[in-house]
Order: structure tokens, then C-alpha cells, then sequence
């Protein structure tokens, strides 16, 4: 048996030293000079443990004790704020855990969507690679280039259609 083994038998062989499941603990204990320290130590706590006696009350602790509880029947409820006081600083803070969870999730959701680039404050645009960015510059001169001409096509007329006829 190992020391670690040993030392986590010490209570159950202090509780009960003659109880079969106990043998190989007894025999690291023969072997071991550390392990036997610590049960030796640990049976002079227990020696001690059973030495205390627990104080015995007042005669009159009955008594008191009912005053006390008439007195804090009888004295107001405390207000809205006194009881959250009481509530946050002694309680267990069992009934806020759903809240607590809901508000981390929804830390993490909007955490975690931010982190992404999912967001709801997209422009709308949707960026182009730089190849359809230069296609659609050359199609906006091309299209540009037909105006001027038909611009200058209408500035110089051709002169036989407009000259009337000589006699």
C-alpha cells in the first residue's frame, strides 16, 4: 500500500480499527514511520475531540430566546430595500443563477458576434475584388467614350444632307 493510499484509510481505521477492510492499512502502518505519525497525531485529536464537552446554557435561555423571537414578531417588516440588502449579503444566490446565466450568455452571443464580424451595423456595400472593380471602370469609359461620340457626331452635321439644292 501506498502512503497516499494510507492516509486517506486513517479515518475509517480510527472509526473503526476492527474492521476487516482495514488489514492493509494496519500493515503500512507497521512499515511506515510517516504514516504512523500521522495517525498518531490524528488519534490526539480525536482524544481531545472527545475530552470537549459543549457548554451548557443559562437557566433562563428559554425564556430569553422567546422574548427575542416576540420581539422580532413584533417589530415592522424592514422595507423593500433593507430585505434585497439582506437578500444579496445572506443568501446562497440560488434564485439569481438563471438570471447570471441568461445575462453570460447573452454577453457571450454579442461577445462573440462582435469577435466574428457578425454584427447588425453592416453598410450594406459588398466589396468587389480589385479585377471586377477594373471591369466596371473600363465599362463606365466605354460608356462614356460612346456619349462623346455621338455628341460629336451631332455638333457635325454632315453638310450634304443640310444644304439645299442648287438651281
Amino acid at each position: 500500500m501506498i502512503c497516499h493510499d494510507c492516509q486517506s484509510a486513517l479515518p475509517d481505521l480510527l472509526l473503526d480499527p476492527a474492521s476487516p477492510s482495514n488489514t492493509a492499512a494496519r500493515a503500512h502502518l507497521d512499515t511506515c514511520a510517516a504514516c504512523r505519525e500521522e495517525f498518531n497525531s490524528l488519534e490526539a485529536t480525536f482524544a481531545l475531540l472527545d475530552l470537549w464537552q459543549a457548554p451548557e446554557p443559562t437557566p433562563y435561555f428559554d425564556q430569553k430566546l422567546g422574548v427575542r423571537l416576540r420581539e422580532e414578531q413584533a417589530t415592522a417588516p424592514a422595507g423593500w430595500f433593507e430585505r434585497m440588502r439582506a437578500r444579496l449579503l445572506f443568501n446562497t444566490g440560488r434564485q439569481f443563477r438563471p438570471a447570471l446565466a441568461g445575462a453570460l450568455a447573452l454577453v457571450l452571443l454579442v461577445g462573440g458576434g462582435t469577435f466574428a464580424g457578425i454584427s447588425g451595423a453592416h453598410s450594406g456595400k459588398v466589396e468587389a475584388s480589385a479585377t471586377v472593380e477594373d471591369l466596371q471602370i473600363l465599362d463606365k469609359n466605354d460608356q462614356a467614350l460612346q456619349t462623346m461620340d455621338q455628341l460629336l457626331q451631332d455638333d457635325n452635321p454632315t453638310e450634304d444632307a443640310n444644304t439645299p439644292p442648287s438651281s
